[in-house]
């Protein structure tokens, strides 16, 4: 039995319809908070159980019978994401999972400024400590997160955010083939992965020039202030908090964390990873 959490959300639903194309449905099992909303994969015959990570009796039963369980990664930061992982893993642990794989991200690392990282890092060393054969799934950064920095650019033809640094962006549908990979066969992954990323890192002046082309509209990129962008954000009503957390993006791209192109995705994927320009492609529409 391979159970997969999260089964609702992009990156745990996709990486149950890549299992579905390699085992039969009553092996597979999601571990989710509303069955409701995976009863879709019910009437498939995956075994639905519901589960929250804040409650490991609840887990207990859904990872019943559990061989490998893949845990992905909370959308919290700080304490509280780094509780539920623990109690995620430790609650796949007890339920007799032979291996337990975890959502990571490249740019795991515990001095990072992008507050995400410290805590992947933080969970990274949690399995670890469990004695459990594990496998990090140090995935590269969502080519999505790359879409949502364009903004409003598409309106306004400006691009405008701090200075920022190459990022290896890499396609959620990739990543989810990889973790069904990983959870069969195992693709030769054990502990720590390396960076599962796209083909290449870019900026987002490229970014904007790929946009740019697309669309047949020109997007000029525009170099702010970290504290003007900030600002901006909390003055169109994001929580401080989550101004922070953007702003950490920026700051930590700069500094090279999300710079690194491995080919060991295109390895695992038999295949050249999804380029950034056709991500874009499917979200953009040509200039009327």
């Amino acid at each position: 039995m391979i159970i997969v959490t999260g089964a609702s959300g992009q990156l745990g639903k996709a990486t149950v319809e890549r299992l579905l194309e390699r085992v039969p449905a009553h092996r597979i099992g999601v571990s989710v908070r509303d069955p409701e909303k995976a009863s879709e994969l019910r009437a498939r015959g995956v075994r639905v159980r519901q589960g929250d990570f804040e409650d490991p009796e609840n887990l207990a039963h859904a990872f019943e019978g559990a061989s490998r369980v893949l845990i992905v990664s909370v959308d919290d930061t700080g304490e509280t994401a780094l509780r539920r992982h623990r109690t995620a893993i430790e609650a796949a642990a007890r339920a007799g999972a032979d291996r337990i794989l975890y959502t990571s991200h490249m740019g795991a690392n515990p001095s990072s400024p992008f507050a995400p990282m410290p805590d992947h890092a933080a969970t990274e060393a949690a399995l670890k400590d469990l004695g459990v054969p594990f496998t990090s799934l140090r995935n590269g950064f969502y080519a999505a997160s790359g879409v949502m920095l364009l903004g409003n650019a598409l309106e306004t033809g400006e691009l405008a955010a701090p200075e920022d640094g190459p990022v290896s962006w890499t396609a959620h549908a990739d990543l989810a083939e990889a973790a069904a990979i990983a959870l069969t066969d195992d693709g030769g992954l054990d502990g720590l992965t390396p960076a599962l990323t796209g083909a290449e890192a870019i900026d987002l002046t490229r970014v904007a020039e790929i946009a740019s082309e697309l669309t047949g509209r020109t997007i000029r990129r525009v170099v702010v202030s970290d504290e003007e962008y900030r600002a901006g954000l909390v003055a169109h009503g994001l929580p401080e908090a989550l101004a922070d957390l953007l702003l950490g993006i920026f700051v930590a791209s700069r500094q090279g964390e999300f710079a690194e192109v491995d080919p060991t995705l295109a390895r695992l994927l038999g295949r050249p990873p999804t380029s950034f320009r056709d991500v874009l492609t499917a979200t953009v529409s040509p200039a009327r």
